[in-house]
């Protein structure tokens, strides 16, 4: 049965998403980018960069995009409304927080020493997806949550409650970082401990990790998972477009393609300076960009014998199924 999906510009249908890239980045900063004031905020080149991104997205027939950016990672939702509404694309941010190692811990961390975290985190998802974020009226349509490479620190064990309570209290899905591929069982079992519907939580980056058995051993929980950094290779964990390929060759063989999701976790934009990369990181990241699934891993799997079907499962019953649930 059809629900409601919040987007930037309003709720719609979830028989309206269509087809769904499930972790994307229209612009994206580490904490502490907005201190670097060698690195100013252009909001007028994020628009312009993210429309025309968006279009690249359209023309292979993507109508909606998740956007991902947690709250303290330059999330910048009336932004995001600007490029929906001028590209004619749909969007959907995210509440959350980023994994402790990488995010803002010491805002939360300080409150949760002071014993009111826990309460405080609760009620901001909460708030902003029964009110809207801040005064912009926009209210996010996933919960983001993450985890830290081979852990669920107790720092990120606070969100993840928080995050199960507001998925169980507003039917709102969860999506998930798992560092490097790790920790996703864990994941799905913390979680569904809570009380949240593994129907309605997509664990993220699991294409992070090669192994089938891992995989199904995370699927068992009843989860959907997601590959979902097509395109970054040789860096931050990741494995090679082919091995990842192969790995997913074997699930959807094995008949788990209904639980999985496809997407690139690309970065318009970098908030603060944009990373400087070598040369040979340039080059494993060539083809880190909004068509690569289009342009070149499809292709691949209609080789192998992937059905039409099955490709249009992934990108848009999936998605579809994880707000309905």
């Amino acid at each position: 049965m059809a629900t409601t999906v919040n987007t930037v510009t309003g709720q719609i249908s979830s028989d309206d998403l269509g087809m769904t890239l499930m972790h994307e980045h229209f612009a994206f900063g580490f904490p502490g980018f907005q201190g670097d004031t060698l690195g100013p905020y252009d909001r007028k080149a994020i628009v312009e960069t993210g429309i025309e991104v968006a279009e690249k997205a359209k023309a292979h027939g993507v109508k909606t995009i998740v956007d991902a950016t947690p709250n303290e990672c330059g999330r910048d939702v009336e932004v995001l409304r600007e490029i929906s509404e001028r590209a004619e694309i749909q969007i959907i941010c995210s509440t959350g927080y980023y994994f402790e190692g990488e995010g803002a811990p010491a805002y939360f961390a300080f409150r949760q020493a002071l014993g009111s975290a826990p309460a405080e985190v609760e009620e901001l998802l909460m708030t902003e997806i029964a009110d809207g974020i801040g005064d912009t009226g926009i209210k996010p349509g996933v919960v983001k949550l993450a985890s830290s490479l081979n852990a669920i620190t107790d720092y990120e064990k606070m969100f993840f409650m928080a995050g199960a309570k507001a998925q169980r209290e507003t039917g709102v899905p969860i999506i998930t970082h798992t560092q490097e591929g790790t920790m996703a069982p864990e994941q799905a079992e913390f979680l569904i401990s809570e009380g949240a519907d593994p129907d309605r939580i997509m664990i993220g980056h699991m294409d992070g990790n090669t192994d089938q058995a891992y995989h199904i051993g995370t699927l068992n929980h009843g989860v959907n998972i997601a590959f979902d950094r097509y395109g970054i290779q040789g860096l931050v964990g990741m494995p090679m477009d082919e091995m990842r390929t192969a790995c997913l060759l074997g699930l959807l063989g094995t008949g788990y393609g209904d639980r999985i999701m496809l997407s690139h976790d690309t970065v318009n934009v970098w908030l603060g300076r944009p990373p400087v990369l070598p040369e040979e990181a340039a080059e494993l990241l060539a083809n880190w960009h909004i068509t690569h699934l289009f342009d070149n891993i499809i292709p691949i799997l209609k080789k192998a014998g992937i059905t039409d079907e099955q490709i249009n499962n992934i990108f848009v019953e999936n998605p579809k199924k994880l707000f309905d649930s």
